[in-house]
């Protein structure tokens, strides 16, 4: 429980020390951080050394498809206004990235966790987490993930007795089903732009009414919960009524819902609203996610957008036409190799702009835009994205491992 103070055994702490060392090992290979790799290490010499880490810390956890690196950076910042934090981000988050980072904080009093959302419950069990927050459930790397219906229904059943308070977002139906099994929610309304994985009731299978913000299943009377939390155009609505203004250097909707999201989580923490707002002003990007970068004497920002529902969420922020808008999409191990979502994204919403296509799968993602109408340029490389490109700020969007190559060719 967070505030044991017992110190590591001696088998975990030669975990420890080993994990940090294959971490070093990596780094110096040039095989990125080691977080994941001195985690595997760290894991196999004892396998309870998530729990051990996590004993003396209140522990937030953050899961959903889209959205939770940004919202554990924004409770990381919340956060820090009562405390020391251990934090996991850069986005390592299954757990051996979980157990390398927690194994950095030792002196902290709070540990903000990024979970993958497949699992979720495990971590969950390890950690004794204080707060769970849960966002949205959406498809995403259908290949290797459940589908959504029975990712809700697992966490659903995961969760079922657990003492953490859960945090979660009244719009989307999936994530109201899976929370419910709690008997300590606080209900946020968040929004749902995407609603494409919600028009059935998980509970019965019936068919969603959505008329306005609000849903209901007609047939078995599952419905939406009443929000005590609520985003309100440039505000956060807390449970007494009162609103505090949304300041953010982060761009778009999505993560005003984000903040939302985090300001009734750190008020669970004891971090007023005001508080939790101001802190959060101060994140500008997150993991290389809304950088503005200057290359081969233009200027780019890069955003990621790993399946339809983060597309939407991208569309809308993206400055207009006639601004360039270059796209990189790969099927990496990482992204999931089914790129079948590419038929889900309207990219009709791009017309106007003109438009440049690159990375593994830079031809799937042609034919969808030859479908949609659009006029493009495939093009080899970034490089020669950014020469073909007219003047003016570019908006480079990406999925997961074509970001990271996209960062690594920028040099951020």
């Amino acid at each position: 429980m967070a505030g044991n103070t017992e110190p590591l055994s001696p088998r975990a702490k030669l975990a420890v020390t080993a994990g940090k060392a294959a971490a070093a090992v990596s780094r110096a290979a040039g095989r990125g951080s080691g977080s994941v790799i001195g985690g595997k290490v760290a894991l196999k010499l004892d396998p309870d050394l998530l729990a051990a880490l996590a004993r003396h810390l209140d522990v937030v956890l953050v899961s959903a498809t889209n959205g939770k690196t940004t919202t554990t950076r924004l409770i990381a910042e919340a956060l820090r206004a009562s405390g020391p934090v251990v934090s996991n981000a850069l986005g390592a988050n299954m757990p051996a990235g979980i157990t390398s980072a927690l194994a950095g904080g030792s002196d902290a009093k709070y540990g903000v966790i990024e979970v993958d959302e497949k699992y979720l419950a495990t971590v969950a069990r390890d950690v004794t987490p204080k707060a769970i927050a849960l966002l949205n459930l959406s498809r995403d790397q259908l290949d290797r993930a459940a589908e959504t219906r029975m990712l809700a229904e697992k966490w659903r059943e995961g969760l079922s007795g657990s003492k953490a308070l859960i945090i979660a977002n009244a719009d989307d139906p999936l994530i109201v089903w899976a929370a419910s099994s709690s008997a300590n929610v606080v209900w946020v309304a968040a929004g749902q732009e995407w609603k494409d994985d919600a028009w059935s009731c998980p509970s019965c299978g019936g068919v969603m009414q959505r008329p306005g913000d609000d849903w209901f299943c007609a047939e078995c009377g599952f419905r939406r919960p009443t929000p005590s939390w609520a985003l309100s155009g440039d505000y956060v609505l807390d449970p007494h009524g009162s609103a505090w203004p949304i300041k953010l250097q982060l761009p778009g909707r999505a993560n005003k819902a984000n903040a939302t999201s985090s300001a009734a989580v750190a008020a669970a923490f004891g971090v007023p609203p005001q508080v939790a707002l101001e802190r959060m002003f101060a994140v500008q990007a997150v993991a290389g996610r809304y950088d503005v970068v200057t290359f081969a004497e233009r200027e780019l920002r890069l955003l990621l957008a790993k399946n339809p529902a983060g597309w939407l969420e991208t569309f809308s922020l993206i400055d207009g036409p006639p601004t360039p808008v270059i796209m990189s999409v790969n099927a990496r191990g990482a992204d999931g190799t089914d790129t079948s979502w590419l038929w889900d994204v309207d990219y009709t919403r791009l017309a106007g702009h003109p438009i440049f296509v690159l990375g593994d799968r830079k031809l799937d993602l042609a034919v969808r835009l030859e479908v949609a109408g659009l006029d493009f340029e495939v093009c080899e490389t970034l490089d020669d994205a950014v020469r073909m490109a007219p003047p003016g700020r570019i908006e480079v969007i990406a999925n997961y491992t074509a970001f990271q190559d996209l960062r690594r060719r920028v040099g951020n």
